[in-house]
């Protein structure tokens, strides 16, 4: 038995409708679509922590290697325990709630930052294993469920869009359309988005790859060539790396018991609040885009990834790096047909791989990988059809749900609306005997909480 037959025996990749070929495929393009966490998140932690003795370029180098291996941890769990072709890595607006609002803002050591994060990755683990955090997922209304992963596609493309400079900020109306074409990055953006979109509807397998890719190149060379200004980085520009993350990993054990009590709690409280509704969301979403869910729109073995994520999270946090979280980049890999644990254990390995070639990895221009957003965000509203939007219950949750997610920029508002809308209509329109009494309690809390968090009360 060759290694093909073995990975698709131990994966069981022909009853999932898939084959190795295609699941390593899938698994290049979502560790494409994610590659730029090895760049972002030490680019916005290495604001907040400070090592005596080292520089901050120094300490970048040492949040990228622990960026990567917590990464490659909590990925090769969700590929052997959960057979789930998700991919996992630190999660952007966590890890900027850690430097700039805990850190930064509040005043609380790093390392006290990091002892919050591993708490909630140890209890994480305790509720999962007891099977609390599948129990509170499956009691989100239906139509959150069915809603959540168009959701997500509206937010990953006005991310994308952002980053293309399609969408830019504006005073008067918060965004407005960009000047793309007098920005040449931008333009070359924009080419390869069309590409892709157009190697795409002509069923090119790898057509997310190749944009990326082939824009990636494209402006490397346009750059070295001196067309292009050099506003971005490329792989003769970048210094080598260094792997000694001794003085990060570990450094959650002096962070104990530096601050009071109540503060402590209240970090590690909305640490776990965000987290836990950013994982449901993205697990549900991107199961939908992938046809993971059953009838009732819950996914069947969900604490097992559910598992993966908090392992990673609590292995992040020994390392040295802010909450692990699954990542909404994995659509990418199930768009290619990705269908089992081998398209994430092809993810852990190129997390791994990319500690030999981090300069090659990190010079990916935001603008390429930012394309495979775009394009899978265009394919994940096909998830609204599912919305039974003659029900105005269904309606209003659903709708919520999914424009609160990109306007908000977060996935867990974008689900605490759509659960919180569920029971009130129900409650309008007479049908309040539907709702479950856990669904009034969810509510209830979310309602709580928000209003308690807008209020200033609670970080």
């Amino acid at each position: 038995m060759g290694l093909s037959d073995t990975l698709a025996a131990r994966f069981d990749v022909e009853s999932h409708g898939s084959d190795v070929r295609t699941e390593l495929v899938a698994g290049l393009t979502t560790f494409l679509a994610m590659s730029y966490i090895i760049v972002v998140n030490p680019a916005i932690l290495s604001e907040a922590v400070q090592i005596e003795g080292y520089g901050q370029g120094e300490v970048f180098q040492m949040i990228a290697i622990a960026t990567i291996l917590s990464a490659a941890i909590a990925t090769a769990v969700m590929a052997l325990y959960a057979n789930r072709p998700f991919g996992l890595a630190p999660g952007l607006g966590l890890n900027a709630f850690f430097a700039y609002t805990v850190v930064l803002g509040l005043g609380i050591p790093w390392q006290t930052a990091l002892a919050a994060v591993f708490v909630e990755g140890v209890l994480f683990m305790v509720l999962t294993a007891v099977g609390a955090r599948e129990y509170v997922i499956r009691l989100f209304p239906e139509p959150v469920k069915r809603s959540v992963g168009a959701g997500i596609g509206l937010f990953l493309l006005f991310i994308g869009l952002q980053e293309l400079q399609v969408v830019v900020n504006d005073e008067a109306t918060l965004v407005a359309l960009g000047n793309v074409f007098a920005n040449p990055w931008a333009i070359l953006g924009v080419l390869g988005l069309v590409l892709t979109f157009v190697l795409w509807a002509r069923n090119v397998t790898g057509a997310i790859i190749l944009g990326v890719v082939t824009t990636a190149v494209a402006g490397w060379a346009l750059t070295l060539g001196g067309v292009f200004a050099r506003g971005t980085v490329t792989p003769e520009s970048l210094p080598s790396a260094q792997y000694d993350i001794t003085p990060l990993a570990g450094a959650f054990v002096d962070g104990l018991g530096q601050i009071d009590p109540l503060t402590f709690v209240l970090v590690v409280f909305t640490f776990f609040f965000v987290d836990f509704f950013d994982t449901a969301g993205t697990l549900i979403g991107v199961s939908q885009f992938g046809d993971f869910l059953d009838d009732d729109g819950d996914l069947p073995d969900m604490d097992k990834p559910l598992m993966a994520d908090a392992v990673g999270t609590t292995a992040g946090a020994v390392l040295g790096t802010s909450t692990v979280t699954t990542y909404i980049e994995s659509s990418t890999g199930v768009e290619e047909g990705g269908r089992t644990g081998l398209t994430a254990l092809v993810v852990a390995a190129l997390f791994i791989a990319s500690l030999v070639v981090i300069p090659v990895v990190a010079a990916i221009p935001a603008y390429a990988s930012f394309i495979a957003l775009i394009v899978v965000g265009v394919m994940m509203l096909q998830g609204l059809v599912e919305v039974d939007w003659s029900e105005p219950a269904w309606a209003v949750s659903a709708g919520l749900t999914v424009t609160v997610m990109p306007f908000a920029y977060s996935i867990a508002d974008g689900l605490a609306a759509g659960i919180v809308a569920y029971p009130l209509i129900k409650l309008a329109i007479g049908e309040g005997r539907d709702v479950a009494l856990g669904q009034y309690v969810i509510a209830a809390l979310l309602a709580a909480y928000y209003v308690l968090s807008t209020a200033g009360y609670i970080l």
